[in-house]
């Protein structure tokens, strides 16, 4: 059974650690030991919020060393493009397009990254990079608090995982009230997933 690591990254309310617990689960849904960790910054701040998953016949440690993660899974571009050094030349990222500026951007002792820089950037540390705007979409589903679930929805795409695990994973997680537009989101994550992947 061959082990996979995941980043899972975001901004402090995108849901990232929830998007780990989901992923976490999935795996030992899947058959795999899963192990997860969480680094949370000023996430109440809407600072940076990363989760290391791990899967595999047995893990160790439940965080990925530098150069080892084969999918990065980012609610926010520039976040994807701070976790560049875990990737390797394999890896494969998905992320959403929409940016929310940090705070040294807001109050303008930095700027933002150009799209293009971030678009170059991660291609040239990646094989397959994926985007989106994946807080569009939700709006369209029905709540912009389900970006995290449709995000998940495209990285399923590219694991040999049952969908009904996956969805059983998500039930398990999110608040009932919220089920059905879940479920929904991560259909849309899938399907925009295989749209994107017909086009490259």
């Amino acid at each position: 059974m061959k082990g996979i690591n995941f980043l899972v990254v975001g901004v402090g309310g995108q849901g990232t650690v929830l998007a780990g617990d989901i992923l976490a689960e999935v795996g030992m849904l899947a058959g795999y030991d899963a192990k997860k960790s969480d680094v949370l910054g000023l996430a109440i701040r809407g600072g940076s919020v990363v989760s290391h998953i791990r899967w595999g016949e047995t893990v160790g440690a439940p965080m990925s060393m530098k150069g080892t993660v084969d999918y990065l899974l980012a609610s926010e571009p520039l976040e994807a493009l701070r976790q560049v050094e875990f990737l390797h030349p394999e890896s494969t990222v998905v992320y959403n397009e929409y940016k929310i500026p940090p705070v040294s951007v807001s109050s303008g002792l930095a700027e933002y990254p150009s799209t293009e820089m971030l678009r170059d950037t991660l291609a040239a540390s990646a094989r397959r990079v994926f985007s989106f705007d994946a807080t569009a979409k939700a709006m369209e589903v029905g709540s912009v608090k389900s970006v995290n679930v449709l995000l998940l929805g495209g990285l399923s795409a590219f694991l040999e995982v049952e969908e009904g695990l996956w969805e059983s994973a998500i039930e398990k997680f999110v608040p009932a009230n919220l089920k059905d537009v879940n479920l929904k989101a991560f259909s849309s994550g899938r399907e925009l997933m295989g749209q994107a992947r017909k086009k490259g």
